[in-house]
C-alpha cells in the first residue's frame, strides 16, 4: 500500500528493513547503542562490525552514558544497502504514564536527521512495539501522525517497513484515515 501525506510518499510493506535499498534505515536501538535484539540486532548482524564500531565511538564520546530515548543519531549502514542507519530508542510502554511524546520523538528526530544527511528515502520499523509492548494500533497513530506533520525536505519517500497481517493492517488503517 502507498499513499502521499504532504509531499511525502508513504509505503507500508511486510518487509525486512535490513533487505531494503533506502538512503535510511531507521534503527529500534536499545540505549547502549551496541546491539540487541529484534530490529537492533538484525540490522547489527546484517550491516556487519562497521556500525557497532561507529556505535562504540560514538559510546566513547558523546554518548557515554548511551542514547536518550527519543533522541536520534547516525553511523554507517555498513553492508546494509543503504547509506546510513539511523539509531533511535524508543519508550517502553506504559499502562500509568502516557509516553506518546517520546514515540513522536523518535520519528520527529530521526526524520530530521535524514533531512540533514540529504536523505530522499527513509525505512522505519515499528518502534516500540516488540519487547517495549507498545500496542500497534497507537505506535501506527503517533508514527504516521508525526510523519504526516513532519517538514519533508529532501525526503521524498517513508517506508513502514512491518512484520506480519497484525502491523501492516494496522499501520495501513492509520493512514487511510489520514488521507
Amino acid at each position: 500500500m502507498s499513499g502521499r501525506i504532504n509531499l511525502v510518499r508513504i509505503r507500508i510493506v511486510d518487509a525486512d528493513i535490513t533487505t531494503l535499498e533506502v538512503d535510511v534505515v531507521v534503527n529500534a536501538a536499545n540505549s547502549s547503542l551496541l546491539g540487541g535484539g529484534g530490529v537492533d540486532g538484525a540490522i547489527h548482524r546484517k550491516g556487519g562490525p562497521e556500525i557497532l564500531a561507529e556505535c562504540r565511538k560514538l559510546r566513547a564520546g558523546h554518548y557515554g552514558r548511551g542514547l536518550k530515548t527519543g533522541q536520534a543519531v547516525a553511523t554507517t549502514a555498513g553492508k546494509l544497502p543503504a547509506r546510513w542507519v539511523v539509531h533511535t530508542v524508543g519508550p517502553v510502554w506504559s499502562a500509568t504514564e502516557d509516553r506518546s511524546e517520546l514515540l513522536a520523538d523518535c520519528h520527529r528526530n530521526s526524520l530530521a536527521l535524514a533531512r540533514d544527511l540529504g536523505a530522499k528515502t527513509v525505512a522505519f520499523p515499528a518502534i516500540s512495539t516488540g519487547i517495549y509492548r507498545w500496542p500497534l494500533a497507537s505506535a501506527a497513530g503517533i508514527a504516521l501522525t508525526t510523519v504526516h506533520q513532519a517538514e519533508a525536505g529532501p525526503i521524498e519517500e517513508v517506508v513502514f517497513a512491518l512484520r506480519g497481517d497484525a502491523a501492516v493492517d494496522a499501520f495501513r488503517a492509520r493512514h487511510n484515515s489520514l488521507a
